[in-house]
């Protein structure tokens, strides 16, 4: 993640990770998710954190989650029902189970599917939230398979050329794996900036970049300027991938498209017909590699090909170049070693959170 959106290591507050682990499970069991579940929702939560993805993890979507909980938006204890189903796909209801424990059980049965036929592929509907949309697909390539995900909805990119949003920045994941190279994983949305990288920019009071967002009528800000001014509109105007038309802006704009219709048209999932603020639908595929050709020789094939690209020569400034998955996994070792750095708000909410549910804060 850019430094822009770290916290700085002057106020930041290293958390083992063992520690952060076990009270995330134990704040999903106060809100009544199950204990297995719990330790399934955390696992996804500290992945985000573990491996430098700090939008999806504890710090911003924990919080979100617990009050859906108490708000009795989310059901703690979802039955989830395959509605439709044949040897290579499933359509699933999450009964309005929290998606970071929903997909993961999804991506299982894709996985199932693809081990006995080649391909498995899952549409989701009537789920919350999936978290780092690159867990789930990870799970596919631990298992010598390819992994997608994607999870569509909400409102917060404008179309090109438009001046209110229609999209969500409905992310992409894709996984893939290698022998002894760390996996390629890449998990992006298709807006200019991910939403929740507002949020933290806000947090540590950095301003916005040019081409992130849209003014009031549609037309891309190349200036730049204040988080909180943003953060604080009850309506958000996120650029496409591209930012401009000129910069390929229809490009992200038409990946947000069909993640809208592989997550929801396919799930038939309600709300994606007219584009309705609260849709939300997630899609999960896996590809067993044995099904193409032989394992091994395409794990040594992606070895050879990372290789390839960590040892590209750099721009001068930078000292190496990096594929999609390496920046993680570094960071994953560092972070079990050190702790997660968490923003001192974040700790305090902690705190009250903890003081709330009545269960011991030990951080």
């Amino acid at each position: 993640m850019l430094k822009h959106f770290q916290v700085p290591d002057d106020i930041a507050i290293r958390i083992d990770v063992k520690k952060l682990r076990g009270l995330v499970e134990e704040i999903f069991i106060k809100c009544g998710v199950p204990k297995d579940e719990a330790v399934l929702g955390a696992d996804v939560l500290i992945f985000a954190d573990e491996s430098g993805i700090d939008t999806h993890g504890v710090s911003n979507m924990l919080r979100s989650y617990v009050d859906l909980y108490n708000s009795k938006v989310l059901n703690p204890t979802p039955k989830l029902d395959i509605v439709k189903e044949t040897p290579s796909t499933a359509t699933i209801d999450g009964d309005k189970g929290l998606g970071i424990i929903i997909a993961p059980k999804a991506m299982e049965i894709a996985i199932k599917k693809a081990k006995e036929v080649g391909i498995g592929v899952v549409s989701i509907r009537n789920s919350g939230h999936l978290g780092a949309a690159g867990y789930h697909a990870m799970i596919a390539a631990e298992k010598d398979m390819i992994g997608w995900c994607m999870t569509g909805g909400g409102n917060a990119m404008i179309p090109t050329f438009g001046a209110e949003p229609k999209l969500g920045t409905n992310p992409i994941a894709f996984a893939a794996p290698c022998n002894n190279q760390p996996h390629f994983m890449f998990d992006a949305a298709m807006t200019s900036i991910a939403g929740n990288k507002i949020g933290l920019a806000n947090r540590m009071g950095k301003g916005m970049e040019p081409g992130w967002v849209a003014n009031d009528d549609g037309t891309p800000d190349m200036h730049g300027g204040n988080s909180a001014d943003f953060a604080a509109n009850s309506v958000r105007r996120q650029l496409p991938l591209g930012s401009t038309r000129e910069l390929g802006s229809h490009k992200g704009y038409g990946l947000g498209i069909m993640v809208d219709i592989l997550c929801g048209q396919l799930s038939f999932a309600e709300g994606f017909a007219n584009l309705a603020d609260n849709r939300r639908g997630h899609f999960v595929a896996a590809y067993s590699v044995d099904a193409f050709g032989d394992i091994d020789e395409f794990k040594n094939n992606m070895d050879e090909m990372m290789e390839g690209f960590k040892t590209t020569k750099p721009m001068p400034g930078h000292d190496r170049v990096f594929y999609p998955g390496l920046p993680e996994h570094e960071v994953r070792i560092e972070r079990r070693k050190n702790g997660i750095p968490l923003h001192p708000e974040v700790i305090e909410w902690f705190k009250n959170i903890c003081s709330e549910l009545e269960i011991p804060e030990n951080l």
